[in-house]
């Protein structure tokens, strides 16, 4: 990408999801902040990459993905968008690459040694998760249970029932394995924040509906690193499914 190209926006997702559960807040964004460009990248072992196998490290995820866009001719800066998983693969990257990020969004993330284990990943999901992770797990079942814990939306019928058939669609195309899914919780459990902020502009969005991460989260980190911190008062913790117009403008409000 040449120099005087603005810096594009390279958005993460979490576990086991991919660039395909973006839905509607891709091509609104990408209005939005024209003209830089916005990609959505998968994490290895997920989306289009779910047959590599997922490292159990965030910091080798974030170098995987540094790889991935210098392959695709997308030299830095970037502005970085990580949700959950996403977003700590963003914190790594802006603290060890901080020439290379313009901005980093972090969204519903959780981060070791600022919150405890039951706050990063909140017991009613417990259940939930160790359904999923079973070797037969029923592809509408599976996807069913992931929006019932990441989305407080309230959807008609026929609203739900196509959700679902794309999120299946997407499971059964992008079939991400048990161990890759295993590989990247241990990857989100042992990541380590540092003690301060990274030294690039940082904006932290928790939402205060979340089911799968506590939206004290957000605040501790907000308070621990002096970072501006919004929060969306009843989306879930999939805020750019329930609320894609709301993130858009938290991101406009960027730059």
């Amino acid at each position: 990408m040449p120099p005087s190209d603005p810096a594009p926006w390279i958005l993460l997702r979490g576990l086991t999801r991919e660039a395909g559960h973006w839905g509607d807040f891709l091509p609104l964004l990408a209005q939005a902040v024209a003209p830089h460009a916005v990609h959505a990248i998968d994490l290895p072992g997920n989306g289009e990459r779910w047959r590599e196998r997922s490292p159990s490290s965030v910091v080798t995820l974030m170098e995987s993905m540094r790889a991935t866009l210098r392959e695709r001719g997308m030299e830095p800066p970037y502005r970085l968008l990580g949700l959950s998983l996403g977003a700590m693969v963003c914190v790594a990257w802006a603290q060890a690459h901080p020439r290379e990020v313009q901005v980093a969004v972090l969204v519903n993330t959780s981060l070791r040694p600022f919150s405890p284990f039951h706050e990063r990943l909140m017991p009613r999901s417990w259940p939930v998760l160790a359904k999923l992770l079973k070797p037969r797990a029923s592809p509408v079942d599976a996807e069913s249970a992931i929006l019932e814990l990441t989305s407080t939306v309230v959807r008609s019928d026929v609203e739900r029932a196509k959700l679902l058939a794309h999120w299946v669609e997407l499971r059964q195309r992008h079939p991400v394995s048990r161990a890759n899914a295993v590989r990247q919780l241990l990857a989100a459990a042992r990541y380590r924040a540092p003690s301060g902020a990274p030294p690039v502009p940082l904006l932290i969005v928790g939402t205060r509906g979340d089911r799968l991460v506590s939206p004290r989260c957000s605040e501790t980190l907000a308070k621990q690193w002096s970072r501006t911190l919004v929060q969306h008062e009843g989306a879930g913790h999939d805020l750019p499914l329930d609320d894609p117009a709301w993130l858009v403008q938290r991101v406009r409000e960027c730059g």
